[in-house]
């Protein structure tokens, strides 16, 4: 039986962690090592945008203890991944490239919506019990140092996520620069969290119900999995029960609640914050059962690591949540669901029959498909700036699972759907944009103008469309009995850009039913 290891590195805002896991046929994966050093970085980061030289020798020397573990157990890949803290530093290249020169650790930055969706991707993995709760109205409270992650459940499918900048350390800078008591600082703490929480109800809760709340921090949930080692189950709380078990919501009993949990005052102060966060969640969401899996960023990066490997098998099918996304951000801007449909279906049906040539794989398929569903989104801002409106509102909307680069590339292809393409050192002139996702922004580009081409009159003419890759043409049948002069006029100005990318051209060709 082949063993696996794999170490996974969260280069967190308050603490990093490192954990090794074991991949085998028979067990899945399993947890051999876990290791946890307190490390505050967002305090600097959030407040002076820079990590201090003595935080950097710090964060260095517990990277080289993490490495001499790895070496010890083999193993044979590993993540390193920086979230906010790193991710909202001014020099965060600069301290990159000396992190990496003096550990030999890669540190990847990861996008907020893909930290998310790898705590995602954690919980997903319980299974069962996972897939059992969000059968009813849930949210998932992920609470990280610098905001917080509300994504909303109902029946099975992920229907809306959105980020509020409420974390726990930046929640703890702002307020104690404000207050002036302890008693001050309670009613600021609870003022600012219940006014971002009421702001998102208003916004995307509508008349959806939630009754149970799934946590995922570092501060809460690491004090219940103590607890529940010990014989308490903790897990599964109802809202007062819960209320009990943390001890109110006064700041003035944080020693004696420390000493309780058996960790320090500061760690308490975290522990304190998060648990108002969750509190004022549950009670402004109306949920009063709360699931603390005790899962970590590291559990999902072992996860997806698994998962990309076929080491595990897929527990939840996260492509249609990165999509149901897409669809629920096209309804919001009063999107053509229908027209959406019939892109979708022309342009995955072109993609498809062209894998020979684009070489692009199931990730680029995707991003075409969440093109096509936000097509049009930005026609509810203007009708005549319909590409710079659909831009803006793709690129700076959130979409779980996704990162900065990816949503930029389906930004791009949208934009590029209603307006002459732009070339690569003007594209490029006002953004970080790479030569390799460039090339997929073209290749999508042609592929979505040639759907969008087929079906420019909306009323989805075409019952059936069959496409044929053969020498330097691509053969598309359709089969209608309508006029379809105007597709075959728009298909001819569309047909020299894909030539240009492709060197194939583009044929239209209908089949009419035969009358009996």
């Amino acid at each position: 039986m082949k063993v696996r290891l794999f170490a996974a590195i969260d280069v967190g805002s308050f603490e990093l962690s490192c954990k090794i896991f074991e991949f085998t046929s028979r067990n899945g994966m399993k947890e051999v090592e876990s290791l946890r050093y307190r490390l505050d970085l967002g305090g600097e980061s959030f407040v002076r945008g820079k990590i201090s030289k003595e935080k950097v020798d710090e964060l260095c020397s517990i990277l080289l203890s993490f490495r001499k573990v790895m070496d010890m157990y083999q193993v044979e890949a590993y993540k390193a991944y920086g979230t906010s803290a790193i991710r909202e530093t001014q020099n965060r290249m600069i301290l990159l490239d000396q992190i990496e020169q003096r550990t030999g650790i890669k540190i990847e930055i990861i996008s907020n919506s893909e930290q998310r969706f790898l705590n995602y991707k954690a919980i997903a993995s319980k299974g069962e019990e996972f897939n059992r709760i969000i059968e009813k109205g849930t949210a998932i409270l992920d609470i990280g140092g610098g905001s917080i992650q509300i994504s909303l459940f109902d029946k099975d499918t992920l229907v809306t996520t959105q980020n509020l900048k409420v974390g726990v350390l930046r929640l703890e800078e702002k307020i104690k620069h404000l207050a002036s008591n302890n008693l001050k600082y309670e009613s600021l703490l609870d003022e600012h969290i219940t006014t971002q929480i009421l702001v998102f109800k208003k916004m995307f809760l509508k008349e959806r119900l939630i009754e149970n709340i799934i946590v995922v921090d570092d501060y809460v949930s690491a004090v219940i999995q103590k607890f529940k080692k010990e014989g308490e189950n903790t897990n599964h709380l109802n809202y007062q029960r819960f209320c009990e078990f943390m001890g109110g919501e006064t700041y003035f009993n944080l020693q004696e609640q420390a000493k309780r949990f058996g960790i320090s005052e500061e760690n308490m102060e975290h522990t304190f914050v998060s648990s108002v966060i969750i509190k004022r969640c549950m009670k402004i969401l109306g949920a009063n059962h709360i699931w603390s899996p005790g899962v970590v960023l590291c559990d999902g990066i072992g996860y997806e690591y698994g998962e990309k490997k076929g080491l595990l098998k897929e527990s939840h099918d996260f492509k249609q949540d990165i999509i149901a996304c897409a669809l629920n951000i096209s309804k919001r801007y009063q999107g053509n669901k229908k027209r959406s449909e019939t892109l979708e279906n022309i342009a995955t049906t072109i993609f498809d029959s062209m894998k020979k040539i684009h070489g692009l794989g199931k990730r680029e398929r995707l991003l075409l498909q969440l093109a096509t569903i936000l097509h049009d989104c930005g026609k509810y801002i203007s009708m005549v700036n319909l590409s710079e409106c659909s831009y803006n509102i793709i690129l700076y909307t959130e979409i779980i699972g996704l990162s900065h680069a990816e949503r930029e590339i389906v930004a791009n292809v949208v934009k590029f759907n209603h307006e002459e393409f732009a070339y690569f050192d003007i594209l490029s002139s006002n953004s970080f944009l790479e030569k390799n996702n460039y090339l997929v922004i073209a290749k999508l580009t042609a592929i979505l103008k040639l759907a969008n081409a087929l079906d420019r009159s909306q009323k989805q003419k075409f019952k059936d469309i069959k496409v044929t890759l053969k020498e330097h043409n691509l053969s598309i049948m359709v089969s209608t009995d309508e006029d379809i002069t105007l597709e075959q006029g728009l298909l001819k100005e569309r047909a020299d850009f894909f030539e240009e990318v492709y060197s194939v051209r583009p044929i239209i060709k209908q089949k009419k039913s035969i009358m009996m």
